[in-house]
């Protein structure tokens, strides 16, 4: 007899046990949620784009590239990889370039970003554009936005005398050739390969022969 009221009270406490378990779990949780609620919420973010100065409210953890794709409708800018390893993200931040995908936009709040809509206009081609036409330096034209603004972003980076890792006279002035300019543009993939279009499309407008 002693031993049935020992197993049911051994059962009910452990009943009682895992339902307050339970309660402070979901308890728990909830803190954790309005916790990451709170932290998550959007903030206004300044953003200076194409000339444009917006502020638009980014939860902190936005990337660059959503930001400009997903709140700022300039799908231009692709969302390749998400990773940072195919370049199809390339902007301009402060004339330097980067990929979109790998950095957060609050942490560019004010400064200025270039994305391929402010690089020219159907009526006004960046003259890089207008090369990568000529040569047909696309297929399918998906790497086509990030190939042209990291080519804006090597043309800028040889005339300040920034050297790669293939610059074999640090003590000179960088001089293109089509080793610099591969090696320069390597973090870029074109999955159609138009490899030699798009080198050929670059060495027409930095003005050097093969």
């Amino acid at each position: 007899m002693s031993s049935n009221v020992g197993r049911r009270t051994f059962l009910k406490t452990t009943a009682a046990a895992v339902l307050a378990a339970t309660e402070s779990g979901s308890n728990l949780q909830a803190v954790n949620a309005q916790t990451i609620a709170k932290a998550s919420s959007a903030a206004p973010t300044r953003l200076t784009v194409n000339g444009n100065d917006l502020t638009v409210d980014l939860d902190s953890r936005t990337t660059l590239l959503d930001a400009l794709r997903e709140h700022l409708q300039l799908t231009g800018t692709k969302k390749g990889c998400d990773q940072g390893q195919c370049g199809a993200c390339t902007v301009l931040v402060e004339g330097r370039r980067i990929n979109s995908c790998l950095t957060l936009a609050v942490m560019h709040d004010g400064q200025a970003i270039t994305t391929i809509e402010g690089l020219g206009t159907p009526d006004k081609l960046h003259p890089l554009q207008r090369a990568f036409v000529a040569h047909d330096g696309f297929q399918c034209g998906y790497c086509t936005p990030g190939q042209i603004m990291s080519a804006a972003g090597v043309l800028d980076e040889v005339s300040r005398g920034v050297p790669s890792h293939v610059t074999r006279d640090l003590t000179a002035a960088v001089r293109l050739n089509d080793t610099e300019l591969r090696e320069r543009m390597s973090g870029n993939i074109c999955r159609c390969a138009a490899y030699p279009n798009i080198v050929a499309a670059i060495r027409d407008v930095a003005g050097y022969r093969a």
